[in-house]
């Protein structure tokens, strides 16, 4: 998040427990327009980052992969390869995209517009060329290097990253053409701000931003219906509902950030959701730092939430989750194997138990686990909670519980991608406490669903698993959640993965 000053900084908390009308988060039901517009955006876009990225490596390969080439092509394949020359042709190649990356080549602006920024790429690879000379003459090694191997890796070196950009260039405006590779974003709030701000988005050349609709809580004389040519598809509340069928990016506050309460108001509403959430300041009066901004063409924006494990951070995580998810399977298939002819001939009825519970953002997904219970008493809604002695819990069952040997056939959710190894646990559908729903226990609940649930998470291995008997259990299961979801990384996931089998010793509370 970009630094702004911290008596207009908006935190997590602030949101959380600012004052708002009952039932704020529950979503409304959108109207037919708006479920016809939703409908449209359920396809999953390419990020705009994660192509770039892509090309960075693409580009490094095939420069690196051009000199190699090159070399071999005067010296011959089977002749000896001196270390000298694939250690300079690598290290121009990685100069020339870490340049290419200084010099904003990369942006999506500039890939768009591959014939304007000719010179710019030119100069660069000059430029990666004149430093591997300088350095070459400062060591007293330029002697050993050929000139003309080199200078026809510079010919062969720009003309592939020129027409590869060309090539690019081409598929990114059909990509945008499509709607494959786009920011997809919601105005929220409406009226002449939402006007101006809209404008403002539209003059931006090469923009990546796709506006798809506004919404506002005011009625329509104080908000029109249409503003800059978009509909007002509904409510604050029913924008949420709406960003579950549709796969949006962006949210953009149109308020000045001057009305700290109603901005708050509807932060408390929107921060549930799995997206960025920006304040648009291209009207505000109040300035600060140009650092504090970022920007959407030349329009300011402040960041208020960013999407958790978002771009490059998801493939990474997508990557744990394979990797150890195989490894699990493949460690424990013994065990699993067991189980279920342990289940088999206890009693009647399937190995597995499929259960429907909330994933990411909100979505149904099913979950599987080693059958507990006797077949004809089981209850795949979860409304009654399993408790101590719980006669429908069979023999087998009771061990397996305990020692969390059910929860094995997940594995096979994470490696299938509707789960992650790492999460917060997914809740049956119908999941209660006292007869009233977990998101009406707990303030802010759904924002545990703002990444993939896990097979194990914090809140399981600091105690907070089994039976949920309390509303103080849940909010407390929710807290830990929220609290992996802000603090997120690699090695907080590999933490929590090798303490899970030294923290399942403690069986206190499952049963």
């Amino acid at each position: 998040m970009n630094e702004i000053d911290p008596a207009h900084r908006f935190s997590i908390d602030a949101v959380r427990n600012h004052d708002a009308p009952a039932g704020s988060e529950k979503p409304g039901g959108i109207n037919d327009v708006a479920r016809q517009v939703a409908s449209q955006y359920r396809r999953d876009t390419m990020s705009p980052i994660m192509v770039s990225g892509v090309l960075r490596m693409v580009e490094f390969a095939m420069l690196f992969l051009s000199g190699l080439g090159v070399y071999f092509y005067y010296v011959g394949f089977f002749n000896y390869l001196a270390w000298q020359y694939p250690l300079a042709i690598a290290a121009t190649s990685f100069l020339a995209v870490v340049l290419l990356d200084v010099t904003d080549c990369y942006q999506i602006a500039a890939l768009m517009r591959p014939l304007a920024n000719f010179g710019r790429v030119l100069l660069v690879w000059a430029g990666s060329f004149a430093l591997m000379a300088l350095t070459a003459f400062a060591i007293k090694a330029s002697e050993d290097y050929s000139r003309l191997l080199f200078g026809t890796w510079f010919a062969v070196g720009f003309v592939l990253i020129f027409g590869l950009r060309l090539v690019m260039s081409s598929l990114i405006r059909r990509w945008a053409r499509d709607g494959r590779m786009e920011r997809r974003a919601l105005i929220v709030g409406g009226g002449k701000a939402a006007e101006q701000l809209i404008r403002s988005v539209e003059k931006q050349p090469y923009n990546d931003i796709r506006i798809c609709g506004i919404f506002d809580d005011r009625n329509d004389k104080r908000s029109p219906p249409i503003v800059a040519g978009y509909p007002k598809l509904g409510t604050i509340s029913e924008l949420i509902e709406f960003a579950r069928i549709a796969r949006i990016d962006m949210l953009i506050v149109s308020l000045p950030l001057t009305a700290e309460s109603r901005v708050l108001q509807l932060l408390k509403k929107l921060w549930v959701l799995p997206v960025d959430i920006r304040l648009s300041a291209h009207s505000n009066a109040l300035q600060f730092r140009p650092r504090a901004y970022s920007y959407i063409g030349s329009v300011p924006m402040l960041d208020i939430f960013d999407k958790p494990i978002n771009d490059w951070d998801s493939v990474a995580k997508r990557a744990f989750d394979i990797v150890f998810s195989l490894v699990g399977i493949i460690l424990f298939s013994p065990v699993m194997l067991a189980t279920a002819i342990a289940i088999k001939l206890d009693s009647k009825g399937p190995v597995l138990f499929k259960q429907k519970r909330h994933g990411f953002n909100n979505e149904i997904i099913e979950v599987y686990k080693f059958r507990s219970m006797y077949a004809d008493r089981s209850d795949p809604t979860a409304k009654q909670t399993v408790t101590k002695n719980d006669p429908r819990v069979t023999r087998v069952g009771r061990f397996i519980r305990k020692t969390s040997i059910d929860e094995l056939p997940q594995f096979f959710n994470s490696l299938l991608g509707s789960l992650s190894l790492v999460g917060p646990r997914p809740h049956a559908i119908a999941a209660q406490s006292h007869n009233l729903l977990y998101n009406e226990v707990v303030d802010g609940y759904f924002a545990r669903h703002k990444v993939k649930p896990g097979v194990t998470g914090w809140a399981q291995i600091n105690g907070w698993r089994g039976e949920m008997d309390t509303n103080e259990k849940i909010r407390m299961r929710t807290e830990y959640d929220l609290y992996y979801i802000e603090n997120w990384s690699m090695l907080f996931d590999l933490r929590i993965l090798f303490l899970t089998p030294i923290r399942l010793l403690n069986t206190e509370n499952a049963y």
